[in-house]
This record gives C-alpha cells, sequence and structure tokens, in this order.
C-alpha cells in the first residue's frame, strides 16, 4: 500500500471547506487529539489553514444522535429502532407516492461538505420513490453559473491561479474562503512576484484585496456594473484578442454592439470605482499573457447574480484567456455533479444509462430548473400552497435548509406542513428538530467518505478517506440506510445479488464482466447500481470499506466518458481494466490519487457546442446588460444600510461543526461597521446593536472596521446554531442569518438569494 501510515498517523481530510485539504491525525479514546496536513496528498500537498484544527468538535458534538427518532404529536422525539423506523418511513412515502405520484415528494441534500459517498447511493432511494425534484445548497449559489456555463461552453471550467500572471477575484476572498489548492501559499507567491497581478472586486478590503495592485472597491450590488464597464473598456479601447474571437467564438459582433453603447464613466460613477482605476486594472487584464478569474459567493449571492456570470466570463473570453497555462480550463470530474441528479452511478458496463424524466421548471412557482435543481428560495412556495402539483413531503440528507435557507421561520412552517419528512444527519440539527422521522448517520471519520469537488487542472485527484473512529452503536453509514429503504419499498430482493456475491469473490474483472451481464438481464440491477454494488462487491472490499463500493461503478463511467485523461493518468486502455486499476488505486491510497492527467488544449474537446466554438451571445444576458440602468440598486429609507450575510472570517467555521466551543479567540456573531456610520448611529466599539430587515430582527456586538465602506455591514457566516449540550441546555451564540432573510429576494434568472444585499434598519440598544 502506498503511503503507507506511520507513528499513529492516520490519513484523512479536512471538511470545512470544498478543497478538502488533506489531513493526517492522531485519535484516542474516540477522540481526534492531533492533526497536521498530509504531505503526501497529490493536490493539497502538506498544505491546510487554521480551520483544520476543528475536526473533533464536529466528531465529539454533544448533539449527535445515536438512535432512530420519530416525532410525537407534542413535538418532542421518541427513539425506535431501526426495523420499524425503515418500515414506516417505507409505508408513509409509498402511500405518499400512490396518491400523488413521486413528483410530490423533494429530495433535498446528498451530503454535507466533504460528506458526498453517501448521495451516490441516495439515487437510488431517489429512484425507488418516484422523485422528479432535487434541490441542495448548489442551487444557493451556482446554478446562475451553470446556466451561463451551459450556454457558452458546456464545459466545467476552473482557473489555473498557480501559474497565471493575472489572478482577478470577483466577489471572493480566497485568503479566507480558498477555492483553489495551496491558496494562501499561491497567493502569497502571486503577491511576491513583480511580473504578476492580483485585481480584487469586492466592497470591502479583505486580507486579499490588501496583497492586490487593484482593489476595485465597488459599491455593494453594483458589481454588474463594474464588470459591463471592463468588458466595455475591452472592446472600445481595442483590447480584445480579435484573431481569437474569431477562430474560436461566436456571437462576438452582437456582444459588441451592446458594450459600444455602454458610457463607461457613468459605470465607473454607479459602481462606485475610479474610472483611471477601473481602466488600469481592465488594461492590465488585456495585457497579461494569462488570466484567471473566479468568482465567489460575493456575486453568486447578490443582484444581478446571473448576469455577472455572464460578464465575469466575457472578461476573460474577450481576452482570450481560455485553453492555455495560466487562464482558465476545463477540469475533468471524476463525477460531473451537474448531472449527478440525473445520472448517479449505473450500471457501468451494462450500456445506457436509465431515462428519467426531465423537468425544466418547478410545479408550483414555474421556477427554472438548473442542474437538475429547483431554487432553493422557492422551496415554501412549492409547499405552503393549495396547488394540486405542491409537494407532499422531503427526504433531507446531511443538509439544514431550516438554519441555511432564506426566511427560516418559513421554512419550519413548510416542514411542519408536509405529511412526511425524514433526515439522515449526524447531529440533532435545525431542521431535524422539524422531521417526522430522524435516521442518524455515522460521521465522516466513522466510515469510508469522499468529497466529488475535485475541481484542479491538469491534474486532479480524488481521496477516499478511510474510516479511523469506531462508528457510535445506532447510527448507519448512509449507504445502509438506502439498501434498506430501497429493499423495504420491494425493489430489490436477495434474488438480485446472489450470482453477484459469488462473481465479486472472483475478482474485479469476473465481476464485471457478471454486473455487465446481469445488468442486461435484470432491470432492477442496472436501475438501482450502486446499492447492488454496496450488497454484493461491498462485502468483499477490505474491512469497513464497503461503501466505497459505489466508486467502482463511478470508475468504470468516468474512465469511458473522459478516455484521454484517465489514459494520461495510467489508467488506459481496456475500459473494463481501465475502470478496475483506477478503483483499485482508490483503495490503496488512503492519501489520494491522480486520475486524471488532462493537456491544455483538451480544454477545447470539452466545449460542447457546435464546432467547439464558445457562444459568447447569449441573448437574454445581453437584454438584461441593456436595460440594467433601469435596475439601479434600490435604497430603502426605511432600511438605509446593506447587510452582507455570511461573512467568512478566521472565526468562522461551516456549520457541521455545531459546538460553539471550537472558538477560543474572538466572539460569535460580531457586527462589522464603519466607524463613520458608528459614530452616526451614536455606537462605540462593542456596544449591541438592534438589527431590523423586512423579515426578522436580531441583536450583535459591534466592531468597528473601515474595511467596509460606510453604509455597508456584515455578520459571519456558521454561527447563530441551536446547539443542545449533554445536560440538554441551549447554547446558540451568534445571529442565526436566515431569520433576517427573504425568499422574495432572489435572481430572476436562477432563483439565488440575496443574501450579499440585505436591506437593514440599525439601532443602538441600551447596555446588554
Amino acid at each position: 500500500m502506498h503511503n503507507t501510515e506511520t507513528e499513529g498517523w492516520k490519513k484523512s481530510a479536512c471538511i470545512i471547506c470544498a478543497l478538502n485539504c488533506g489531513l493526517e491525525i492522531k485519535t484516542e479514546g474516540g477522540r481526534i487529539t492531533k492533526i497536521k496536513g498530509d504531505k503526501a496528498h497529490p493536490i493539497s500537498q502538506g498544505y491546510i489553514c487554521e480551520k483544520s484544527q476543528r475536526m473533533d468538535f464536529y466528531q465529539n458534538g454533544a448533539d449527535r444522535i445515536d438512535s432512530p427518532k420519530r416525532r410525537k404529536p407534542d413535538g418532542t422525539y421518541e427513539n425506535i429502532d431501526w426495523e420499524t423506523a425503515i418500515r414506516e418511513i417505507a409505508e408513509k412515502f409509498s402511500a405518499i407516492k400512490n396518491k400523488y405520484g413521486g413528483e410530490s415528494i423533494l429530495y433535498y441534500g446528498g451530503g454535507s461538505q466533504g460528506n458526498h459517498l453517501g448521495g451516490t447511493y441516495a439515487d437510488s432511494t431517489i429512484k425507488a420513490l418516484g422523485i422528479q425534484y432535487r434541490s441542495n445548497a448548489l442551487a444557493q449559489e451556482k446554478t446562475g453559473e451553470a446556466w451561463v456555463q451551459g450556454k457558452m461552453t458546456g464545459a466545467p471550467v476552473h482557473g489555473d491561479f498557480e501559474h497565471c500572471e493575472v489572478a482577478v477575484f470577483l466577489g471572493k476572498n480566497p485568503w479566507q474562503s480558498h477555492g483553489f489548492a495551496r491558496t494562501r501559499a499561491v497567493l502569497r507567491e502571486i503577491e511576491s512576484d513583480p511580473n504578476r497581478a492580483m485585481v480584487v472586486i469586492d466592497p470591502r478590503r479583505t486580507e486579499t484585496a490588501k496583497m492586490a495592485e487593484f482593489h476595485l472597491a465597488v459599491k455593494p450590488g453594483t458589481d454588474a456594473w463594474c464588470l459591463s464597464a471592463m468588458s466595455a473598456i475591452l472592446v472600445q479601447e481595442g483590447l480584445v484578442t480579435s484573431s481569437w474571437l474569431a477562430e474560436h467564438t461566436t456571437g462576438y459582433e452582437a456582444v459588441a454592439a451592446v458594450l459600444r453603447k455602454i458610457d463607461i464613466a457613468h459605470y465607473a460613477s454607479v459602481c462606485g470605482v475610479d474610472e483611471a482605476l477601473l481602466r488600469s486594472a481592465t488594461r492590465r487584464i488585456a495585457s497579461a499573457k494569462s488570466v484567471s478569474m473566479i468568482e465567489d459567493l460575493g456575486v453568486q449571492m447578490n443582484l444581478h447574480s446571473t448576469l455577472n456570470s455572464y460578464l465575469n466570463r466575457l472578461v476573460w473570453l474577450l481576452t482570450g484567456n481560455y485553453a492555455k497555462p495560466g487562464a482558465n480550463n476545463a477540469f475533468v470530474p471524476l463525477l460531473n455533479l451537474s448531472n449527478s441528479s440525473r445520472r448517479a452511478p449505473q450500471a457501468a458496463s451494462a450500456g445506457k444509462p436509465i431515462a428519467v424524466r426531465k423537468w425544466t421548471h418547478s410545479p408550483v412557482t414555474g421556477a427554472k430548473v438548473i442542474m437538475g435543481l429547483i431554487p432553493c428560495n422557492v422551496i415554501p412556495d412549492e409547499i405552503l400552497s393549495a396547488h394540486p402539483k405542491r409537494f407532499r413531503a422531503m427526504f433531507i440528507e446531511s443538509s439544514n435548509p431550516v438554519h441555511s435557507l432564506a426566511d427560516s421561520q418559513r421554512m419550519r412552517e413548510s416542514l411542519r406542513a408536509l405529511e412526511c419528512s425524514v433526515v439522515i444527519d449526524v447531529a440533532m440539527t435545525e431542521t431535524a428538530r422539524q422531521a417526522d422521522y430522524v435516521l442518524p448517520a455515522s460521521s465522516q471519520f466513522e466510515k469510508a467518505e469522499a468529497t466529488f469537488f475535485n475541481l484542479e487542472f491538469p491534474r486532479n485527484g480524488f481521496q477516499l478517506r478511510h474510516p479511523h473512529l469506531a462508528a457510535r452503536p445506532g447510527t448507519l453509514p448512509e449507504a445502509e440506510i438506502h439498501a434498506r429503504l430501497v429493499e423495504a419499498l420491494g425493489e430489490l430482493h436477495s434474488a438480485n445479488y446472489i450470482f453477484l456475491r459469488f462473481a465479486a469473490r472472483l475478482g474485479y474483472t469476473a465481476f464485471g464482466l457478471a454486473f455487465a451481464w446481469k445488468a442486461m438481464r435484470d432491470k432492477q440491477v442496472a436501475r438501482y447500481a450502486p446499492v447492488v454494488l454496496y450488497r454484493t462487491l461491498g462485502a468483499s472490499l477490505p474491512a469497513q470499506l464497503a461503501p466505497a463500493a459505489s466508486l467502482w461503478g463511478i470508475s468504470q463511467l468516468y474512465v469511458r466518458a473522459q478516455a484521454a485523461a484517465a489514459k494520461g493518468a495510467g489508467f488506459g486502455g481496456p475500459p473494463l481494466l481501465g475502470g478496475n486499476r483506477l478503483f483499485k488505486a482508490i483503495l490503496q491510497n488512503p492519501s489520494g490519487v491522480i486520475f486524471a492527467v488532462s493537456q491544455y488544449g483538451d480544454s477545447w474537446a470539452a466545449v460542447k457546442l457546435p464546432g467547439q466554438k464558445i457562444n459568447l451571445h447569449i441573448q437574454e444576458m445581453l437584454d438584461e446588460l441593456a436595460s440594467i440602468n433601469s435596475k439601479l440598486p434600490p435604497h430603502r429609507p426605511d432600511y438605509p444600510y446593506i447587510l452582507s450575510a455570511g461573512e467568512r472570517r478566521p472565526d468562522t467555521s461551516n456549520t457541521s461543526i455545531r459546538n460553539p466551543e471550537w472558538l477560543k479567540r474572538g466572539g460569535f456573531g460580531v457586527l462589522r461597521i464603519h466607524p463613520q456610520d458608528a459614530s452616526a448611529l451614536g455606537c462605540a466599539e462593542g456596544d449591541w446593536m438592534q438589527l431590523r430587515t423586512p423579515r426578522g430582527t436580531a441583536q450583535a456586538p459591534i466592531e468597528l472596521s473601515d474595511e467596509l465602506q460606510p453604509g455597508h455591514v456584515s455578520l459571519p457566516n456558521g454561527h447563530g446554531l441551536d446547539y443542545h449540550r449533554a445536560d440538554g441546555t441551549l447554547d446558540r451564540r451568534g445571529v442565526s442569518l436566515n431569520e433576517l432573510t427573504n425568499t422574495e429576494d432572489r435572481d430572476p434568472f436562477a432563483g439565488t438569494p440575496w443574501h450579499k444585499y440585505v436591506p437593514v434598519h440599525l439601532e443602538r440598544l441600551a447596555a446588554v
């Protein structure tokens, strides 16, 4: 086995952000006692930030659950056994399906941060119940970007920040939120190189902005004006790469016609950026040999979010920054999440995936379905309705929509209005406390687990994390939960497994041939491939790695779909054998494995449009661009300040870390405010403020910060959780942000929320 564990150190990964950097941990008495970076991890290479030290607070939270629970009429919960829980859930969901159809059940989630492997098995439960509609956190952030991406390239794209001459960060502070491998190390490298530069577009002077040559400090909510002006400068000053555009793109003239009409000086005034600075930054981008650009929640949860995603791409496409070193390239995922809502691991050797009806709009509100996901902000309207097609039930997995979605009050009401709701999670979350049934999952350190947020280029890596702590009695891995549900629904039986269990004992090649043969003759095997793999191949895998069985199917699909990248990583040859070699490598390398090695030119092959040419002309976006001057950010005298809800800070974490004791320094939920605003409100550092939005109220102490603009305030993410200690007492620290947000405040195209633009009234409180 490669990368062997020595001196008691065990290979694992961080679960704080999407990078999931490799860790080595030591454990004792069921606790994680020491943590360091794993130098053998092929992507993070030993890099970690300080937030990785919080893993034991997740592992040993007092509100972890260790028995299935059923809600009683008085709102309390009683423990029940697994057999009862599975039987009752199967009966109630079957009744709803039979009465209203599977489209009346909404599936939400699919895995918390770094906890994606269970979601591969959820696909089988979704099919068994006939579920047609899904949603998860990606529909709060990435769907507008995905829609634009599909229209322009049809390929997932990521920046090559390690090699770029100019890095552009749009609504993103990578010093805190990361977003690419070895983030802080790469930022320091760019900062220290006189031939490289950073451009940051952000209202706040973030840690990253302080390192940048160009900080375009836009007024909150005006990113679209800034990006429009930058695109217009490129066209009007003749800075576009004309020959490259002619060879590789379509629709330029339609785009240029709109950009030529833009009054750059006026747009600079609207966004609050000095015109000379705006032109200087744009010229630096145009003159660079390579530019990588990344957007994040600062614009994806803000006004004009889908338009921002389009304009972001125009900036780097008009300058020819695609498919070359240091630019934006189409990375190769192991599992394409944009398709996984309709196509999870199928019968890899058995032919075509199972056809599932594709819905393009949600049933009640008619909201656009992107990436197979309905917008999170319409979920309450899809439930609290008299519409005959309203959702009647929800299946929620490793997610906490009551806390994480807009208007928590209405989300709680929605859950209680359902005929049945089920939550799978490790802890008794805010959402679990509204569900009819709660099923306890084993933690990420007690089972085989992985993430499919594999975004790197040209070398992309994947890590299967092995379990290092004994599972708490009463908990099960999601693979087992879904297998039991599918069997209780009568979809699979022992007869579906016997032949394949025997074949699995003969090795992966024999199993692959047997699986293909069986799947062609048994439609249930093909339809529920992940669970079948778990029940058959899983039994032959090393101890405690049975949930990794779905990765065999994913490996087989991957080498067929991405033969060149797989071959570059050493997994070429006949597809069955290449897939088997990849699967073995995943099992045998606890630090992770490089599964894709691409060439920069391969990014053209990934473009899924005629002639492999990038489409610049999206009429809906050009219409929106032409009309934004009539849609200036609103000013409400009754709510004169703008709140950015969910700032990433050193003293924030994701909500999987529920125990507030992880915060060793500082206080929870501090409201940052400009000194000028504090003075006008008669406040000083540490005073408490009453916040009032159109939806709710909260209280928070203030911290003075000239990093913000006057009129702009911020609260951190990951706070305001209802953490119940072992003695039953409630410990809520900080502000639960979605008590303040409104479902109606959302992007008109993708329905993504405006959490970074929340109108708020502030008032100083008497001593608290």
